[in-house]
Order: C-alpha cells, then sequence, then structure tokens
C-alpha cells in the first residue's frame, strides 16, 4: 500500500519495494480481489487445509444451527493470504445469514462502530478485517456489543451528556487479524471460538492449484501444479497468482498446457526462484553473503547496501527468509545461515587463524 505518491519514492520502487508489485506479495491487489471472488470455495467442504480450524468449526456451526442460534464470535488469525477472508465469508453462508465486511483501520471513532452495529440485522455476520488496528473508543464499544448486544451511544457534550442504551439484535462478528498479540486480553476473552491459520503445505497448495485451474479453465499436469506450489511461500493467494501468471506464459510461449518446464520458465521469466524467493529476498541475501560475509550486519547498514527503507528490509523480506531458515536475527545483527550459502551457490568464508587458536585483529 502507497501512502505517497509513487514519482516521489524512487527507493521503493527499486528491487521489488512496496511501490513495485511483487509477484510473491501475500496481501492482495485488485486483480487478486477480484479473481478470489470467483475462486473462493462457498462451504467447507469446498475449502482445502487447515483441517484443524475446519473441524473445529464445523462443530460450532452445527451446534449453533441445532440450537436455532447465532454462531459464537469467531477470531481468524494468521499470515495474508491463508483463507481468512474466505472462512468468514463461509461462515455466513453456512448459517445461511448475510454478511458485513469492513476492516478496523476503517473504523477510527466509536460513532463509526455503533453505525455499523446498529443497522445489523438478527443473525448477520460481521467481518472485521485487521481488528487490532481499531481504534481504542471502537474497540472498547465493541466490548459491549459483543457480550451484551448493546451499546451506550453518547448525546451532547461536556456535563450535558446522556448515554442512551441501544438494544443490537444477536449477530456474529468474525474479527481477522495478522497479529494476534496486539489485541487487548479483554476483546480477545470475548470470541468464542479463536483458531490460527497455518502455511500450507505443498502437497495442499497443489489441491488448489489444481481447483482454481479448473476454475480458470487451465490445462494442468501434475508435475506443473507441484511447480508451482513449490515456490507459492505455503500461502494460497501466492499459489493462484503464480497459476495466472504461467498460464499467460503458457498461452503465449507454448500450447497452453501448464508443464513443470513451461511453469518453471515461466516463473523464472518472473525472477521467483525454486524456494519462493523474488529479486527483493535474494537482494538481501547477496548483500549479506557478499558485502559482509554473512554477518553479523545491523538492519540499517543491510537496508542501505540494498538500496531500500529498513522498514522495506524488515517487514517485507525478512519475515519469509527467517521462516525459510535463510537468514537469523541476533542481538549483533541479521546472520546468514549455511542454507543460505547452499541456496546462492556460494561458500561460507572460512575465518582465518593465528597460532593461537584466534583470529588475528586485522584476519591474517
Amino acid at each position: 500500500m502507497n501512502w505517497d505518491d509513487p514519482t516521489d519514492s524512487p527507493a521503493e520502487e527499486r528491487l521489488g519495494g512496496p511501490a513495485e508489485e511483487r509477484l510473491v506479495d501475500s496481501v492482495a491487489d485488485r486483480e487478486d480481489q477480484a479473481v478470489e471472488a470467483a475462486l473462493r470455495p462457498k462451504d467447507l467442504d469446498e475449502f482445502i487445509g487447515q483441517e484443524k480450524v475446519r473441524e473445529q468449526l464445523d462443530l460450532v456451526l452445527r451446534a449453533a444451527r441445532a440450537r436455532g442460534a447465532t454462531a459464537d464470535h469467531v477470531l481468524l488469525s494468521g499470515a495474508p493470504g491463508l483463507g481468512k477472508t474466505t472462512l468468514s465469508m463461509i461462515i455466513a453462508a453456512e448459517m445461511n445469514a448475510p454478511i458485513r465486511i469492513t476492516s478496523g483501520p476503517a473504523i477510527q471513532h466509536a460513532g463509526d462502530l455503533a453505525a455499523i452495529l446498529s443497522s445489523l440485522q438478527e443473525g448477520e455476520v460481521l467481518f472485521l478485517d485487521e481488528i487490532h488496528r481499531m481504534s481504542r473508543p471502537a474497540e472498547e464499544m465493541l466490548y459491549m456489543a459483543m457480550e451484551d448486544f448493546r451499546v451506550d451511544v453518547i448525546v451532547g457534550k461536556g456535563p450535558g451528556a446522556t448515554a442512551i442504551p441501544l438494544e443490537l439484535p444477536p449477530f456474529t462478528l468474525v474479527g481477522a487479524t495478522t497479529r494476534a498479540g496486539l489485541l487487548p486480553p479483554p476483546l480477545r476473552d470475548r470470541f468464542g471460538f479463536t483458531a490460527h491459520m497455518e502455511f500450507y503445505e505443498p502437497a495442499e497448495l497443489e489441491r488448489v492449484i489444481h481447483r482454481s485451474a479448473h476454475l480458470l479453465d487451465v490445462e494442468i499436469e501434475a508435475d506443473g501444479a507441484a511447480e508451482i506450489a513449490g515456490r507459492s511461500r505455503g500461502t494460497p493467494r501466492i499459489a493462484n497468482r503464480l497459476l495466472r501468471r504461467v498460464r499467460d506464459y503458457a498461452q503465449v510461449k507454448a500450447d497452453g498446457i501448464i508443464t513443470r518446464d513451461i511453469a518453471a520458465a515461466a516463473l523464472k521469466v518472473y525472477e521467483v526462484d525454486v524456494r519462493g524467493l523474488d529479486r527483493l529476498d535474494r537482494a538481501v541475501l547477496q548483500a549479506l553473503l557478499k558485502l559482509f560475509g554473512g554477518g553479523p550486519v545491523g538492519l540499517s547498514t543491510l537496508a542501505v547496501a540494498v538500496g531500500e527503507e529498513r522498514e522495506t528490509v524488515e517487514e517485507v523480506a525478512e519475515p519469509f527468509l527467517v521462516r525459510e531458515g535463510l537468514l537469523a536475527r541476533t542481538p549483533r545483527g541479521r546472520v546468514a545461515t549455511p542454507a543460505a550459502w547452499a541456496h546462492l551457490g556460494l561458500t561460507p568464508p572460512r575465518p582465518a587463524a593465528t597460532g593461537t587458536g584466534q583470529q588475528d585483529l586485522f584476519g591474517t
């Protein structure tokens, strides 16, 4: 997301920064949102992966339907692109209820939340994305709404202000967050069901890719799906995005059928390697290995070396590199792991030693 004019941020346009579209970005862009609407499963039986979450959620929804009551409030946490929005829509569909979608950053005042809550229908599902970014006044109003289905609307200002209680119809709140640790305990405790979404295994992503290819009317072979799945960072959204780019390549450069060779050639064009690293990821590793001998090196120094902002390296590139075991964060700085040297085909330097077995001050 850009808050500044891209022409004023040349640093962000290099090496896959936020101003440049990254094919392996787990955050949905406009094209993703349009395509995902057509690819989303409509019920829990169609939803692939997250087996434990699906089983637990199915019990919650079946019990609510049997009682003829609204479902408990649901909190879904996990990285972007794992299916939190899709599950919220499935919850509404399983409960045969309408759904209203909004986000935490859009609710900056308690009055914004009161307007939404007061217009809900009985049994309606309210999906609140990035719930941890909601303002504190709205958050405190939500406590009462979730627990007692009531809010107090303040009329007037100063000593003459009056609180008018407003009864709400029973509803189900589905909150989604990428940073569950930022949720205050009073809010987290008011959810009847909480679930953490895990990254997908390659075999699960292969099933996602085959399903999406069928819906997109794309012919894909099993080894082609496996090749795409292996580079998708464990995220269905990225898998679907890579599938669309490989489809384009297959239609232009081949006969339209996605095989392993076609998928590998297409993703080489788009600079996504066999482990899912893109140009920015490799730039960070190359600077760490070639310029700083594998570290340790400070984050700011590393960011300058790759021509990026500190926040870009820390928030965009590092999480995946750490999860893949290619980079480690230490008190002294960032350090490359042996896997990073092997992935880039480089040999780690051997520290020179003196006769006492300690490294000389000047490395001789």
